[in-house]
């Protein structure tokens, strides 16, 4: 596909730089077009997730459940994608869609729509997956984060379904009944995760024995009045080889006051009700054992609600964090407090990249969404480049009445797939890489290699013995 190549300028003392963006066009990304909705046909939807096995030197880019909110069918999915980095720069280029695969159960698509309207019930999951956060076992089978349940399955390198973990019950969106609700938010819900920020972030352990699966935003009901006030993430640990969750920890956003003091004036200052809600995780990366990568970001900048972006960006930024002193809270309640209990440590955290600062240096726009995140190839320096994504939405916005609209670069909606105006054109996604050095991302551990896919290593034996004969011949 045609995209276009922003070089870098920013830098930092701390050693990561930006390299160059890519500026990638809505359409004409898609391999399995989708019959129905028309911006299901070729539609770029990602990055809400970006993986990179070095091993194979390719890269998977995740769609969530499509365009519309989970109110227009869409089988999800996963690009199997290529791309150039330079070497000595880290500059990235000639991004290519190789695979598009789809996540089935049992011969059936799973769908983005939401549980009631796929099943009819609230309470019945079924087959509805809002895919957020992507890894690889040794094995080449996909771990996927979901925020409906919040759920993490297990699919095979062709998308088909291998099993599901357990996910915690204090995660469980329920009403006061008790009774599942994997559709409706507050005041409905008022027990587990909020609607729309399950399971955003997931990455695996560099031993592949341990899964790391991120809220996007607190609990709903762990704050005061509830977890719209809240700083209190929870991360939660599970053991590959059981499926079964092992420990839970508490990570914690940037300050409201740290975040508004980035705004000018106080117009625009977010409210109290906004720290747990408009601002949360993106994504999770592992560096080894104990140290994680996390992309966290508030709800502003260019995308479907803002296209011009008017509104001031507060906060983009990759933090590091560490496990190490962090309390297990799996049989700790934050329920009607936004402090910690005393004696409950939250996991170490500093800060790694400012992605608004370094685009505002390099004089470029900023869009809402940074979603994926993904620790690229090692440099000719020993450096390493860091890839970031952004999910443009489908470049689909809806009215209170699931009306559904394309949404153009110029401010205006209109009907779906009906043409921007003439100088306009759909949200496209962006493309980061940022040279990072190795000292800077520290005692990096990579993840266990990957294996060729069977009929890989088919053609390579052919090739062997191939060879071999020809040698023999002569």
């Amino acid at each position: 596909m045609s995209s276009l190549s922003i070089a870098g300028f920013a830098s930092s003392a701390r050693g990561i730089s930006l390299a160059n963006t890519l500026v990638l066009p809505a359409e004409g990304t898609d391999l399995y077009p989708f019959p129905g909705s028309s911006a299901n046909i070729n539609r770029l939807g990602y990055f809400s997730d970006l993986y990179y096995d070095r091993y194979n030197n390719v890269y998977y880019a995740l769609g969530d459940r499509g365009p519309g909110g989970g109110v227009i069918s869409y089988q999800t999915r996963v690009q199997k994608l290529t791309l150039d980095v330079d070497p000595k720069t880290g500059a990235i280029s000639n991004f290519k869609v190789l695979e598009t695969i789809l996540f089935t159960k049992d011969g059936q698509n799973f769908n983005g729509l939401n549980p009631e309207k796929l099943n009819g019930n609230p309470s019945n999951l079924g087959l509805s997956l809002d895919p957020e956060g992507f890894a690889i076992a040794p094995n080449g089978n996909f771990y996927i984060s979901d925020e409906y349940g919040p759920s993490v399955y297990e699919f095979k390198p062709d998308g088909s379904f291998v099993r599901a973990f357990a996910t915690p019950q204090n995660l469980l969106p329920k009403e006061t009944n008790g009774d599942l609700n994997f559709v409706d938010g507050r005041p409905t819900i008022t027990n587990g995760r909020q609607d729309n920020r399950g399971f955003e972030g997931l990455t695996l352990s560099p031993d592949a024995k341990k899964l790391y699966a991120l809220l996007q935003d607190p609990l709903v009901n762990e704050g005061s009045p509830d977890g719209r006030r809240s700083r209190n993430l929870r991360l939660v640990e599970f053991d590959t080889a059981t499926g079964q969750n092992t420990a839970q920890y508490i990570y914690q956003l940037e300050s409201l006051t740290s975040i508004n003091d980035r705004i000018p004036g106080t117009k625009d200052d977010f409210g109290d009700n906004s720290q747990g809600r408009n601002i949360g995780i993106s994504a999770i990366s592992a560096l080894n054992d104990k140290e994680f990568l996390v992309l966290e970001r508030d709800n502003r900048g260019i995308g479907v609600d803002d296209p011009l972006g008017t509104a001031p960006v507060a906060s983009k930024r990759v933090y590091k964090i560490d496990l190490t002193d962090a309390t297990d809270v799996s049989n700790i309640s934050l329920v009607g407090t936004n402090t910690l209990p005393t004696g409950v440590k939250a996991v170490g955290k500093t800060l790694f990249l400012d992605i608004a600062e370094s685009l505002k240096t390099a004089g470029q726009t900023i869009p809402e969404k940074f979603e994926g995140l993904a620790i690229g190839p090692k440099l000719s320096d020993g450096s390493y480049a860091l890839l970031l994504g952004t999910d443009n939405d489908f470049s689909v916005t809806q009215n209170d009445d699931d009306v559904q609209f394309d949404v153009c670069t110029n401010g205006t909606q209109v009907a779906i797939d009906s043409g921007c105006p003439d100088g306009s054109s759909l949200i496209p996604a962006y493309l980061y890489s940022f040279k990072v050095s190795a000292s800077e991302l520290g005692k990096f551990i990579p993840s266990q290699k990957v294996p060729e896919p069977t009929a890989t290593i088919g053609l390579l034996l052919l090739g062997g013995i191939s060879s071999l004969l020809l040698k023999q011949r002569k």
